[in-house]
C-alpha cells in the first residue's frame, strides 16, 4: 500500500512542477504588459487616434455649399497634381541631398579625431561641437537671422567695412544654403555623438592587429573604423531623411526676414500648416500630410534598401 502511494506521489510531482512553472510564466507575463502598459496607453492616445482622426478629416472637403461632404481621395489627387507642394518636396529633396552629406562628413571627421586620442582638450571640442544641438531651433534660426541681416548684421557690417559687397544670405539664390547652414550648425553634434558613441564599441583587439600590421592613424580609420560604422551612418541618415522632410521652424521663422523669398508653400511642412490655420483648409492640410509622411517612407526605404544591398555586395 505505501508502495503504492509513493509511486502516485512520484508521479504527480512533475505535474506540480510544471503547474508553478506556468502560474509563474503567467506571473512574469502580467509583470511585462503592466511595465508596458502606460506607454501604450500614451502612444495610442498620442499617436494612433491623431493619425486616425487626420485620415478621417483627409476624406472630407469644406465647400461654400453642402458645408462638409465626403470626398473620398479628392484631397490626394488634388495635393498630387498641387504645384505647390510639388515645389516643395523637390525644394526639400535638393536640402537633403546637399545638406546631409555635408553634416555627416562633418560629424564623421569629428567623431574619429575625438575617438583618435590624438586630440588636445577632447572634451571641450566634443561639447563645443554638441552645445548647438541644446539650443532650441527657434533660438537658432533668429540668431542665425540677425547674423544674416543685410542692414544690421555683422557680416554685413564686416563686408562694408572691407569695401566688399554685403552678402545676400536672404535671397532666393543663397537662401536655401543659408537654412542648410543653420540646419548643419544645429545637428552636427548629434551625429558627431551618435558615431562616437558606436566607435567606442569597436573591439580594442582591432586597433591592435592593425598597429601591429604598422597601420597608422589614418589607415586605420580608413579600414577599421569607417566601415564599423555603417550601421551607425546608416540611422543618421535615415534622421537626417525625416528631419529634413519635416523642416520647418527655420524657414517659418526666416520667413519674417524674407517674405518676398520665403512664401507658404516653401516646405511642405509649412504648407500643411498655412493650409490648416492660415488657410483654414484642414480637411487638405491633412491629406498633405499623409502624402508628406508617405514620402519620408519612401525616402527612408530607399536609402535603407541602397545602404543593406551595397553592404551585401
Amino acid at each position: 500500500m505505501s508502495v503504492t502511494t509513493d509511486q502516485r506521489l512520484e508521479a504527480s510531482a512533475p505535474s506540480r512542477r510544471e503547474a508553478r512553472r506556468q502560474r509563474r510564466g503567467v506571473g512574469h507575463a502580467s509583470t511585462g504588459y503592466a511595465f508596458v502598459a502606460p506607454f501604450m496607453v500614451v502612444f495610442v492616445a498620442m499617436l494612433v487616434l491623431p493619425l486616425a482622426y487626420a485620415a478621417y478629416l483627409s476624406l472630407f472637403q469644406e465647400r461654400l455649399i453642402g458645408g462638409t461632404v465626403f470626398a473620398g481621395l479628392g484631397n490626394y489627387t488634388r495635393a498630387l497634381t498641387d504645384p505647390r507642394l510639388l515645389d516643395g518636396v523637390g525644394r526639400v529633396a535638393l536640402f537633403f541631398v546637399i545638406q546631409v552629406p555635408v553634416m555627416l562628413v562633418i560629424a564623421l571627421v569629428a567623431a574619429l579625431a575625438i575617438d583618435s586620442g590624438l586630440l588636445r582638450a577632447a572634451k571641450a571640442f566634443r561639447l563645443g561641437i554638441f552645445l548647438p544641438y541644446a539650443v532650441p531651433s527657434v533660438v537658432a534660426a533668429l540668431m542665425w537671422g540677425y547674423l544674416y541681416g543685410r542692414d544690421f548684421g555683422p557680416f554685413s557690417q564686416l563686408a562694408g567695412d572691407l569695401g566688399l559687397p554685403a552678402p545676400k544670405f536672404l535671397t532666393s539664390s543663397w537662401m536655401l544654403g543659408s537654412l542648410a547652414n543653420v540646419v548643419t550648425w544645429e545637428f552636427t553634434g548629434y551625429n558627431m555623438i551618435i558615431l562616437y558613441a558606436a566607435l567606442r564599441a569597436v573591439p580594442h583587439d582591432l586597433y591592435e592587429a592593425a598597429a601591429v600590421d604598422g597601420a597608422g592613424a589614418i589607415r586605420t580609420a580608413w579600414s577599421i573604423k569607417i566601415p564599423a560604422l555603417r550601421p551607425a551612418l546608416l540611422v543618421c541618415v535615415i534622421f537626417s531623411v525625416i528631419g529634413s522632410f519635416q523642416l520647418f521652424n527655420e524657414p517659418q521663422l526666416m520667413q519674417r526676414l524674407a517674405p518676398s523669398v520665403i512664401d507658404s508653400g516653401y516646405t511642405p511642412n509649412l504648407y500643411a500648416y498655412s493650409l490648416a490655420f492660415t488657410g483654414q483648409e484642414v480637411n487638405y492640410a491633412a491629406a498633405v500630410s499623409f502624402l508628406l509622411g508617405a514620402v519620408i517612407v519612401v525616402a527612408s526605404y530607399a536609402v535603407l534598401f541602397v545602404t543593406t544591398r551595397r553592404s551585401r555586395s
